[in-house]
């Protein structure tokens, strides 16, 4: 298998190379140059797998530079139930007729990004081993990703973390997750702006190849191949789950703001997973709602990219929307270019809503979209508790609202946990009156001592940050 850039690089590379290295060198996000197809044949073998041995045979349809019985060993050292709380690591529950829950927050730090970065984490440091290679891992993040990867990496051999969050944007309960970590080899750098920024720093030092290449920076955010193809397993996993053959279509709603999550729904329907329809669940911050509306992509500004409750959302640039943008215009890269490189980076937007391409992201690839806001978000956390004896967190909510806009006699709709409600017990607060629970190895970590360092939104701060920890 090899990975091509969504912007025209002529170099195809291997998994293992794109693993370490996040972006392209043109900026462009990488991609398998054709997605496995997967049959009702294989399905039907794979139905009733436990999960590990699952994730192998997804993941060894695109990973084929790491021996079989390595990757095997890796997946089943990932995907346990001591680490993930449950032999079924991503159990499905139907709540209401028709709408199912997937569990995707029973890891580390109580969000579905356990899923990939505990994996990314033994992948990193096999990888690193066979190299004799150290890695300095940049990341951005809104909230789950900088715990769930700091969580994943910490104490792992070759490994540094900096990761970049938005100051004072996060939870109380996200930012003692990451502040109260001591590993020296995990640094975590609140700057002065808004998710964007952050997101922004990270593409910025990136782009930079020869520091990228003397620093030997990596990524863990979701515009690393390896983290997003992790993510797809659990499609397959709940599509089993929820049907009892391989001839019915279930579909999926998805919270979404950095296109990450959906993104990976949308590698498993292109596989052949019969599903229906993808739900992009937004909230305030609705620049994918408009597009998939609209056909129009617009970037918001920091000043207007509003601060939610649920915050892991509030992201005006979706990273991974290149992505599926690139399979939506027959992977013409030298377009994706224009649109991403020129039009979005002059105008701050695109339109391909005259473009009689815009039509099949619904027809064609299944995308649907729906927005959420504050009140919504109250009255759905009140419902499920009332009606269903269920506590969800925000972003959760967003998805349960969504989900019933589009739901389909006989299709099951699947609404993918984003996190456990005590990530966001301000809210739970307002919506129900009590704190939700939280697991006893969290009690009192907001008053633990924080390591973290403020920076301003500059990437040449954060480059000279990472020049003095790697001394």
């Amino acid at each position: 298998m090899r990975y091509l850039s969504t912007r025209g690089h002529p170099e195809r590379r291997r998994f293992c190379e794109i693993l370490l290295e996040g972006l392209a060198p043109d900026g462009g996000l990488y991609l398998p140059e054709r997605y496995p197809q997967v049959d009702a044949a294989t399905l039907g073998r794979w139905r009733d797998l436990p999960y590990a041995e699952l994730a192998f045979e997804v993941l060894s349809l695109y990973i084929d530079d790491i021996p079989s019985a390595d990757l095997k060993a890796i997946c089943a050292r990932t995907y346990t139930a001591e680490i993930f709380g449950t032999p079924d690591i991503v159990p499905l529950r139907e709540l209401e007729d028709g709408v199912y829950l997937e569990a995707l927050s029973n890891g580390p730090t109580l969000a579905f990004k356990d899923m990939a970065m505990q994996l990314l984490g033994n992948l990193f440091e096999y990888e690193l081993g066979r190299r004799s290679e150290e890695l300095n891992v940049l990341g951005a993040t809104s909230g789950d990703t900088g715990s769930a990867a700091e969580y994943a990496m910490r104490g792992k051999k070759g490994v540094r973390v900096f990761m970049t969050s938005p100051d004072g944007r996060m939870s109380p309960f996200q930012q003692a997750q990451m502040f109260s970590l001591q590993d020296p080899n995990i640094h975590n750098i609140a700057i002065a702006g808004v998710f964007d920024d952050c997101q922004d720093i990270v593409k910025a030092v990136s782009n930079d190849l020869d520091f990228k290449r003397k620093y030997r920076i990596g990524t863990v955010n979701s515009i690393n191949w390896a983290r997003l193809l992790a993510q797809v397993v659990y499609y397959f996993a709940g599509y089993f789950q929820a049907t009892g053959g391989n001839d019915k279509q279930v579909s999926f709603t998805v919270p979404s703001g950095n296109f990450g999550n959906v993104c990976a729904g949308h590698v498993a329907r292109s596989m052949g997973l019969p599903v229906r329809k993808l739900v992009v669940a937004t909230n305030e911050n609705d620049v994918l709602d408009e597009f998939f509306r609209t056909g129009i992509y617009r970037v918001r500004s920091a000043a207007d990219t509003h601060e939610t409750s649920s915050p892991s959302m509030d992201i005006s640039k979706a990273s991974n929307f290149e992505r599926f943008v690139f399979d939506l215009v027959g992977r013409d890269a030298s377009r994706t270019r224009r649109l991403f490189e020129e039009d979005l980076g002059t105008t701050g937007h695109f339109d391909l809503s005259t473009d009689p391409i815009f039509s099949e992201a619904a027809s064609r690839f299944g995308f649907a979209s729906s927005r959420s806001t504050h009140a919504d978000r109250l009255a759905t956390i009140r419902d499920t508790d009332k009606r269903f004896a269920t506590l969800v967190d925000t972003h959760t909510a967003d998805g349960l609202k969504a989900a019933r806009e589009h739901l389909e006699p006989g299709v099951p709709m699947i609404v993918l946990e984003t996190a456990l409600p005590i990530k966001f017990a301000e809210t739970i607060v307002e919506a129900l009156g009590r704190v939700p629970d939280r697991p006893a190895r969290f009690e009192g970590i907001e008053a633990l001592p924080r390591r973290v360092v403020q920076l301003p939104a500059d990437a040449e701060a954060v480059k000279a940050y990472i020049v003095r920890h790697c001394a």
